[in-house]
């Protein structure tokens, strides 16, 4: 009855349009008003048990790292190497947007991010050349997911933190359905540019000088990801050495190197940054009191006996699990939904034999496809706001891509070896 009334509290204070973060603490505080589950005491002590954690400096870091990139000209230098190599193919800037969604993915670990970044250069370039904005807007929003598949991934660090769960390990997990979601999208986007009849307009020619010029302007922008992931895997430092890593070395290439970012700018990024980061905080530290407060009415418990109840197979209660990590997406923020939900459904996972870091794959996968779908759709709006598309006609166009999302998502749930192949092989986690 008291998980029920902490539901009920919670998703109240959201529906009155109460912030997430302030919601967790609230209701959380409400309970232990009512029914005196806790101390006030144990739960400030719980908040900051939550933040002082090394791996959680990785998150603000990683942030700022995309922030500086994005305001120091990688991502336009990124586009313009990429347009060089597929541009020239038919929907051949339906290439350039995802493979250029993959490569920013790679350096900000952010889906808002990624779609911000490279919408704005793509969107107006390919209504230059005549694509529809549905059409450009769209695949924009959709190529953003790729943002939290790819590493590194701010949503897998905060899975690996609340599963206690190797970050490096969940990122590496991730490659290869990152990858699958662009070559998806890259497919989608070939068939709606031959369904809906574009010419192929202003793409020009494939020229190897070309690629050349283009590819030492990004050499700085390709490095990114290189130093930062090369290094984590190589054992020199830590994801939040890298992040810190990616701080520094963004400010050095964007200051001194493109000249894109000017001294004065610089405050600015730091403090757009720290909003964001102060957001995802806020939700870490009043989320810990929430799910302390679920761990106390044994909530996990009672889930896991309620599914295990309904069927013993894990391909079942995998399939409920997406089905409700869907609909929450669909509502909820990407960050405070891990945080809620990953210590109520890891161990009902778990006990059917599903691999943790397999579920961190999952889980980060439903809740992307989260950023496409309304109400809450992060992308769509992202996506909206640079072509001045309405969040309706960029739902209707973003319909096939949800499919091939919906596809993909049922063979990374059902074919482990998608997320765990390269962990087996280079770390050898079984």
């Amino acid at each position: 009855m008291e998980a029920l009334v902490l539901f009920g509290l919670l998703f109240l204070l959201i529906a009155i349009g109460v912030p997430i973060a302030i919601s967790l603490g609230l209701s959380s505080m409400l309970m232990i008003f009512l029914y005196g589950t806790s101390t006030l005491n144990l739960q400030a002590r719980s908040v900051v048990t939550a933040l002082d954690s090394y791996p959680l400096l990785a998150v603000p870091l990683f942030i700022l790292a995309g922030d500086l990139m994005f305001s120091g000209g990688l991502s336009r230098r990124l586009i313009a190497f990429v347009d060089s190599i597929v541009g020239h193919f038919k929907a051949g800037l339906g290439y350039v947007n995802v493979l250029a969604s993959t490569f920013f993915a790679a350096i900000s670990g952010s889906s808002p991010a990624t779609v911000a970044a490279i919408g704005t250069n793509m969107i107006p370039e390919m209504e230059k050349r005549e694509y529809t904005k549905e059409y450009s807007t769209s695949l924009t929003a959709a190529s953003g997911m790729i943002g939290v598949l790819i590493p590194p991934s701010i949503p897998f660090i905060m899975y690996g933190i609340s599963a206690e769960q190797s970050v490096g390990v969940l990122f590496i997990a991730g490659i290869i359905p990152g990858l699958l979601f662009s070559l998806g999208f890259m497919i989608t986007a070939y068939i709606l540019y031959r369904k809906l009849g574009f010419q192929q307009l202003g793409q020009g020619q494939f020229v190897l000088l070309n690629v050349w010029k283009t590819f030492v302007k990004a050499i700085w922008a390709i490095l990114a990801p290189v130093i930062i992931l090369g290094g984590i895997y190589g054992g020199l430092f830590s994801p939040t050495e890298a992040a810190a890593v990616g701080v520094f070395y963004s400010l050095i290439v964007g200051v001194f190197i493109y000249r894109d970012l000017k001294i004065k700018d610089i405050p600015k990024v730091f403090m757009q940054s720290s909003l964001t980061s102060g957001t995802v905080l806020a939700l870490v530290a009043f989320a810990s009191i929430f799910g302390r407060l679920l761990t106390l009415e044994q909530v996990p418990v009672k889930l896991a006996n309620f599914l295990t109840g309904i069927s013993d197979s894990p391909i079942v209660i995998l399939l409920i699990i997406n089905l409700m990590l869907l609909v929450v997406g669909m509502f909820m923020e990407t960050i405070a939904s891990i945080i809620i939900l990953t210590p109520i459904l890891l161990p009902v996972v778990t006990a059917v034999g599903v691999d943790p870091i397999l579920f961190g794959v999952i889980m980060t996968v439903n809740l992307a496809i989260g950023f496409c779908t309304p109400p809450l759709g992060v992308n769509l709006f992202v996506a909206s706001g640079i072509s001045g598309l309405s969040i309706e006609k960029i739902s209707k166009a973003i319909l096939p891509y949800f499919i091939v999302m919906i596809i993909l998502l049922l063979l990374v749930t059902y074919v482990p070896a998608i997320s765990l192949y390269l962990p087996n092989q280079i770390i050898g986690t079984n």
